[in-house]
């Protein structure tokens, strides 16, 4: 099961369609250890088992929508994920969760603002390069504006796993309501997504 449902996540496939694949493809079949001369491919739903109303709506905009939020903590040089959290759609971000403790320079767009004692706290040599945050009453000023630009440079780095787990492996939507199964899903995204972001950059690795 463990490895039919990788299977189902790196190839986007639902429920029934991971089902279908195993029955339609040898080296599936082969990967997921399973001899349709014994025994019977797992059906639909034994792989739609155990959801839960964890997740909750919010809005975004003027939609809303229905889902979770998948935060991950990038490395600037490799572009490598070491730390991925999800939680419900909340405006409280989670960023300790995201830190391993070494860093020496924190970035985070502007939702991440106001938490330099927490990043000190967790990362000690770590200095906060968070985006600035502008108000109604206190809006950006223009120096304030070129910084958040400097740090975007850098700080769009986190964005290119985003690209790779939505484009290469299709996590463009929640699959399940239950946020400990979503997360399973996130994590097994994450790591093929890592493979495939050292492969690109170091295309002798592959070899």
């Amino acid at each position: 099961m463990l490895r039919l449902y990788f299977m189902q996540q790196w190839f986007n496939r639902s429920d029934a369609g991971v089902a279908e694949a195993v029955y339609d493809s040898a080296s599936m079949r082969a990967f997921v250890d399973i001899d349709l001369g014994r025994d019977p491919a797992p059906d639909a739903t034994t792989v739609c088992k155990q959801r839960d109303p964890e997740m909750c709506q919010t809005k975004k905009g003027n939609p809303w929508y229905f889902g979770m939020q998948a935060h991950i903590g990038v490395d600037s040089k490799t572009k490598l994920i070491h730390s991925v959290l999800a939680t419900r759609p909340t405006p409280t971000t989670p960023k300790p969760y995201l830190l391993h403790g070494k860093e020496t320079r924190v970035r985070g767009d502007s939702a991440y603002t106001g938490q330099t004692e927490v990043i000190h706290e967790h990362a000690p040599c770590a200095q906060d390069f968070t985006h600035h945050k502008g108000t109604r009453s206190h809006p950006l000023t223009e120096t304030d504006k070129a910084q958040n630009r400097t740090k975007s440079k850098v700080r769009a780095t986190v964005e290119h796993p985003f690209r790779v787990m939505k484009f290469v492996f299709g996590f463009v939507k929640v699959r399940y309501r239950g946020l400990m199964k979503s997360t399973n899903r996130v994590f097994t995204i994450c790591a093929p997504a890592n493979l495939y972001s050292a492969t690109t950059a170091h295309p002798d690795v592959a070899a």
